[in-house]
């Protein structure tokens, strides 16, 4: 029994578990339902902005070049006299960082004139993608002003500036050219006549003004047509370059370097990517041919020391044997002294080598180290030979001696003959590393704005903004959505639980169009008589009946605690179903401010409840069969300066109780319970009162507050009617699922 018990228990526990995820997925689709208008309305103006954007944005263009860093470019490279000398190859990030440099940028800002800035001006926001349409269809054509705007470029309109310049405090600033006739123009500054030139011809100043010249090559332009004139600062417009400007080595280690740039004007992304490579090719052989200079130079220098040093060793060893005689130098003798002239040269020429390195490197580079330790070998191996050269006879040693500074002079002085005409000849031919492999070409399609995507985008931004802000707005609204919320906070059992009706909606925007009154009665009860809406107050009603059963009168009055909460349509759909079973119904519109149940019944609200307290009339005549719906009404009347103070007559009390002998029940709308105090004072002549609340509508502390003034006024609440709620919650709609609320309370009391 007790494994059962503990069984039942598990299931029970997994059933509402599975409930709780059915309503947060229910809870969120009932909140994006709830919210659809406002989804689709962000995303209508997400998509429009989308569209403008696509369609108006100006169009850029990319263009494209290569080259190629060579390894092995120099023919000085294979000259065994200067081999790694004039050989230093750099890696391909160090040459894309030179590309980029301000070296190389500034010269094809310079030859390109980018610094100027010359354009037409549009007309705001629309008058740039005008003119571009229209010099898509007419490109040699000059469009019409729009809008009598003469002022503005409409399309067709063109100039180009070759000379700008400005004094230096100026620069930044803008100024405005007019186009005249024949070619003709004017400059102004701040409103202010500033030059008068034409095209052709160069445009000064006036003694009397800053340095100015303009000279404008190309106008084209209906007269009056204003041009914007501004020359920025040269490092601005290397510094824009530069970002435009990507450069990327295609594949690693090719050395193929692929430049890119876009632009909104075609031509110009071409001839900047062009001019660059060209000036990079330019400057990269100048560069080699410097090197090769500065090796010249360098020899030219040693050439004559050493020659003289030639000289020199000659006369000595010459005067040497004239004193002593010819001496012959032994095998022994001659190869030692072959030895070391080889490795004096050797020497000689390392050091001639370490010399010019230091030219661009200090001491601890890796390059002259490395030269420092092959000089250190070789004189070892010349400490070695003179150890063997100790040991000759005296003539022997100094004729050696003497030989060896005449070859040594001798060789050094060939191989340096031998490198200069080598680098002479090279130098004549010096070609660059680097070659241009592709040309840019001038780009016809843009890449930019990619339109499909833009309005892809902007829906999808349209959809999740929409989205958020739901979400948002359900967590700020504190409104109680769950029944359980309000019977275990306010102790107050839930009668009914009305699903929301889509007739209802229509027939309520009926009546708020209908200026006259209708000739029907506008009743969902009659409309559509099985509604979810109507087998609700359906259960209300079998609930009713057990809630009578020791009443002390059949008087119920239905409330809410705030306008628009639905309580008029509870009580009357309410009376007509309770008239369907066979009970005989009164309904009062006891909302003497803004009653307006005698429009749904399709008549006049005079003769009603404020003459009848008032005594103007009896109550026949205050009382409105309608067989339609098979209930008597009675309407508010004329509409009175002080309802509380009618409703505390005591001719209320008296017609109520006169009165309803005739009724099995008399239904009451009666005003909201915070608005006024009317309520409350029906509510203590009424056996039953019903409140009526909207789901996510109130916050728990409304109703609280509501339910404690009934409360304090001795008014007895029987129940709540939790009205309109979406049927897209899992929990509340979809067949039957509010019933429970329903018939739960039905048989407790």
């Amino acid at each position: 029994m007790t494994n059962n018990l503990l069984e039942n228990n598990q299931n029970l526990n997994k059933n509402e578990s599975q409930d709780d995820d059915e309503l947060n997925l229910g809870e969120v689709f009932s909140t994006l339902m709830e919210n659809k208008w406002l989804i689709i309305f962000f995303t209508i103006v997400a998509l429009m902005i989308g569209v403008s954007k696509a369609f108006l944005a100006t169009p850029i263009y990319k263009a494209d070049a290569m080259l190629q860093v060579k390894e092995n470019p120099s023919s000085l490279s294979t000259l065994e006299p200067v081999a790694g000398l004039l050989d230093k190859k750099l890696p391909v990030q160090a040459e894309i960082e030179i590309i980029k440099s301000r070296m190389i940028l500034g010269q094809v800002v310079k030859g390109l004139n980018l610094e100027i800035i010359a354009k037409p001006r549009y007309f705001p926001i629309i008058g740039k993608a005008i003119a571009r349409r229209f010099q898509q269809k007419n490109k040699d054509k000059i469009s019409a002003p729009l809008f009598d705007f003469n002022e503005y470029a409409w399309g067709g309109e063109q100039i180009l500036v070759d000379t700008f310049d400005l004094p230096s405090s100026w620069v930044g600033r803008e100024l405005v050219l007019i186009a005249g006739t024949k070619g003709k123009f004017q400059v102004f500054y701040n409103n202010k006549l500033y030059a008068k030139g034409e095209v052709g011809a160069i445009v000064s100043n006036t003694q009397d003004q800053p340095i100015f010249r303009l000279f404008v090559s190309v106008l084209k332009a209906r007269p009056g047509t204003h041009f914007i004139l501004q020359k920025q600062a040269e490092i601005r417009a290397i510094n824009s370059l530069q970002q435009n400007l990507a450069i990327l080595e295609k594949g690693r280690g090719t050395g193929i370097l692929g430049f890119s740039m876009e632009s909104a004007s075609p031509d110009l992304a071409m001839q900047v990517l062009n001019k660059t490579a060209n000036v990079y090719v330019r400057m990269n052989v100048e560069d080699k041919s410097a090197e090769a200079q500065k090796t010249l130079d360098f020899l030219h220098k040693q050439l004559p020391i050493i020659k003289e040093q030639l000289e020199i060793a000659v006369t000595v060893l010459n005067e040497y044997r004239l004193q002593k005689g010819s001496v012959d130098l032994t095998i022994e003798t001659q190869s030692i002294l072959n030895s070391v002239v080889e490795t004096r040269t050797q020497i000689t020429l390392f050091r001639q080598k370490r010399d010019e390195l230091r030219q661009n490197f200090t001491a601890s580079h890796p390059s002259v180290e490395a030269i420092d330790k092959q000089i250190f070998r070789l004189e070892s191996q010349i400490r070695k030979h003179n150890k063997k050269i100790a040991e000759l006879p005296e003539t022997q040693q100094i004729i050696l001696r003497l030989s060896r500074d005449v070859k040594v002079s001798e060789e050094l002085y060939t191989s340096l003959l031998n490198s200069l005409q080598a680098i002479k000849i090279s130098k004549a031919g010096t070609v660059g590393d680097v070659r241009i492999i592709d040309y840019a070409v001038l780009p016809t399609s843009p890449v930019k704005p990619k339109k499909a995507i833009i309005i892809a985008i902007s829906i999808l931004l349209g959809l999740i903004i929409g989205v958020v802000i739901s979400f948002i707005r359900k967590a700020l609204n504190q409104g109680v959505e769950d029944p359980d919320i309000i019977e275990k906070n306010l102790d107050v059992p839930v009668y009914a639980t009305v699903p929301h009706s889509e007739l209802q909606k229509k027939l309520n925007t009926q009546l708020m169009k209908n200026k006259q009154y209708a000739d029907r009665p506008l009743i969902l009860a009659l409309e559509n008589n099985e509604e979810l809406s109507i087998e609700s107050l359906r259960s209300l009603r079998t609930t009713l009946h057990f809630a009578f059963l020791e009443a002390k009168n059949n008087i119920i009055m239905i409330t809410g605690p705030s306008p628009g909460v639905g309580k008029t349509f509870v009580s009357t759909n309410l009376a007509v179903v309770l008239a369907n079973a066979g009970k005989k119904i009164l309904l009062i519109d006891a909302d003497l401010r803004k009653g307006f149940i005698n429009k749904t019944m399709g008549i006049k609200r005079d003769n009603g409840l404020s003459e009848l307290i008032s005594g103007t009339i009896s109550p026949d005549e205050a009382i409105h069969t309608l067989e339609a719906v098979n209930i008597d009404f009675i309407p508010t009347g004329a509409i009175p300066p002080n309802p509380s103070e009618l409703l505390l007559h005591e001719r209320f009390k008296e017609l109520l109780e006169g009165i309803g002998q005739n009724y099995d029940h008399i239904i009451i709308d009666s005003p909201p319970i915070l608005a006024v105090t009317d309520a409350c004072i029906i509510g203590r002549m009424a056996s039953a009162t019903l409140m009526v609340i909207r789901a996510g509508e109130h916050p728990l502390k409304e109703l609280q507050q509501s339910v404690k003034r009934l409360k304090q006024n001795n008014v007895d609440l029987k129940g709540i009617v939790f009205n309109d709620v979406k049927q897209t919650s899992s929990r509340y709609g979809y067949g039957y699922g509010y019933s429970k609320y329903v018939y739960q309370y039905s048989y407790k009391k």
